[in-house]
């Protein structure tokens, strides 16, 4: 990390709630310090209040900004497009209503989609990538969330959200927490999203966000086959190695599949380590922005990397040959993101 950098202290009551009307939805967000932008965004079902912790420490370098994604949070919850894509969209949008013109971008869960997504779509905004527990890499992800896309998901969601009802979820997971399962590594962070879904409309977006990247059978949704633009991205991933919503296999192959990316695995922790050992967390971010440069973007760049495509084919390279790499691609990795 560089040395030298004179911190500004920032406390809890500098990080402040603002709002801002966008495409005339009220957009909330957190925001707090001074320097080169830094972007959080949360998971599904969450809001900015979960990087609480961590804003304060990296607002002493950073002008630090934590959404809370369309129909999450303090922001509106209309009927609306959730998907990841519109999501990019949205954080585009809000960005430049903010004036920000490039940012890093620090993902978790669903916002780790986001932000691959957001770097897919504008290249030319993005800095730099940390993806933390992120999905879209892989099809495996927890069966309570596949549980939550099947019909009647929003009436079982009212149920636990009924007083009657706390009492014994809190239970069922503080017995999964004592058993030691890797579910029970997130226990508080789980009774947290329960509780984040206190009426009707909070409950649908959660499921209509969820039905865009996951049903039964796992996730719909893929990033592997635009990997290969993160070429000259400065990309870093965090992953829980008790993860038991995205699993820790999805980090190594996100790792295999994004050339020159850092990947840092939390020993012990869930699919939340930025809350289980922030201090970690916070100077795995710092020491990674003050020893990487920014991403250098050029439209033809851009089109050479196209060009090329994720197979490293060359211009001249026969149709037969690619396409048979394209077979043996899609059948280890057959589901992929139409967006």
């Amino acid at each position: 990390m560089a040395t030298g950098t004179r911190l500004r202290p920032v406390g809890d009551q500098d990080v402040r709630l603002r709002h801002r009307v966008v495409h005339g939805y009220r957009r909330a967000y957190r925001t707090a310090g001074q320097g080169p932008p830094v972007v959080l965004i949360h998971g599904i079902g969450d809001s900015s209040a979960t990087w609480a912790g961590l804003i304060p420490g990296l607002a002493r370098r950073y002008t630090v900004l934590a959404p809370d994604l369309l129909g999450h949070g303090a922001s509106d919850k209309p009927r609306a497009d959730y998907s990841v894509a519109a999501y990019a969209n949205g954080l585009r949008d809000l960005l430049g209503v903010l004036g920000i013109e490039r940012a890093t971008l620090v993902g978790h869960s669903l916002g780790g989609g986001v932000a691959m997504q957001f770097a897919y779509q504008y290249p030319e905004l993005a800095e730099r990538l940390v993806l933390v527990g992120a999905g879209g890499v892989g099809r495996e992800v927890n069966p309570v969330l596949r549980a939550a896309t099947l019909p009647g998901a929003e009436l079982v969601l009212a149920l636990l959200g009924r007083p009657a009802m706390r009492r014994p979820t809190r239970l069922v997971i503080e017995l999964m927490r004592l058993l030691g399962t890797d579910l029970g590594q997130d226990a508080p962070d789980l009774l947290g999203l329960v509780d984040a879904l206190p009426d009707a409309r909070s409950r649908s977006v959660f499921v209509r966000t969820l039905r865009a990247v996951v049903d039964p059978h796992g996730q719909v949704v893929t990033m592997l086959d635009r990997c290969y633009l993160t070429a000259g991205m400065p990309t870093l991933l965090i992953w829980g190695s008790r993860d038991s919503v995205v699993p820790p296999s999805h980090g190594h192959r996100a790792h295999a599949a994004m050339p020159g990316s850092r990947l840092e695995i939390f020993d012990g922790a869930g699919h939340f380590p930025f809350h289980q050992d922030p201090a970690r967390f916070l100077a795995l971010v710092e020491d990674f922005i003050e020893t990487t440069p920014p991403a250098d973007w050029s439209a033809e760049h851009w089109h050479q990397l196209l060009r090329a495509g994720r197979f490293g084919t060359a211009a001249a390279e026969s149709d037969s040959v690619h396409e048979a790499a394209v077979a043996r691609e899609l059948k280890l990795e057959s589901e992929r993101s139409a967006t």
